[in-house]
């Protein structure tokens, strides 16, 4: 019987290839920060050459980019993972708020979203990054506990940003060792202060 032998597609070969650089440099940026870590010692952590770095990235930063993004999406869908087990949606924001501050403990990710992010890509499209992931996750449990009447009717986008940084700033806060559930505690609570007439 003669095997046959698979065949990675170069899609596999590319796709794998982007993953590899995007691990390795994830690794090194928590590391050593994005700063102090070097396009040659980012190919050399992920076993290839600088010409794959560059066939798949324009730069260092494109690259920072991608692991930036990657992590915001792993928040967000935790985040919504979490908030899918709640039975109303005032439950939804309590328990993705908390989804998130747990999410953000993965070691290297604060560092990642909330201090290195805005350094070195801009506060601009830091806010695109967050639209499509954390932020994104809490405005639209904001707008459905708005349609349900368990928040009260405020201007959505203001609200959201104004949220999203007390859970951020909690975030940093917890990181550095304040206490955990003392800030969950607050959030919960201004949480259901927006369903106060």
């Amino acid at each position: 019987m003669q095997q046959r032998t698979v065949r990675r597609s170069n899609r596999e070969r590319s796709d794998e290839t982007r993953e590899k650089l995007i691990e390795a440099a994830r690794q090194l940026f928590v590391e050593k920060s994005y700063a102090e870590t070097s396009t040659p010692e980012i190919v050399a952590a992920a076993g290839l050459t600088r010409g794959a770095l560059y066939h798949h990235f324009a730069d260092k930063q494109a690259l920072f980019k991608a692991v930036v993004e990657r992590e915001a999406q792993r928040v967000a869908e935790e985040i919504e993972r979490q908030a899918g087990r709640a039975s109303s949606p005032a439950e939804a924001l309590t328990l993705g708020g908390d989804a998130f501050l747990a999410a953000m403990a993965v070691p290297g990710r604060t560092r990642l979203l909330l201090l290195d992010g805005p350094a070195v890509l801009g506060r601009a499209v830091m806010d695109e990054i967050d639209g499509r992931h954390g932020n994104r996750t809490l405005r639209d449990g904001l707008a459905a506990a708005m349609q349900a009447g368990a928040v009260r009717a405020l201007p959505l986008e203001p609200l959201t940003a104004l949220l999203a940084a007390a859970y951020d700033r909690a975030a940093l806060a917890i990181e550095t060792g304040a206490d955990a559930e003392s800030f969950r505690t607050v959030l919960a609570a201004l949480i259901r202060a927006l369903g106060r007439n």
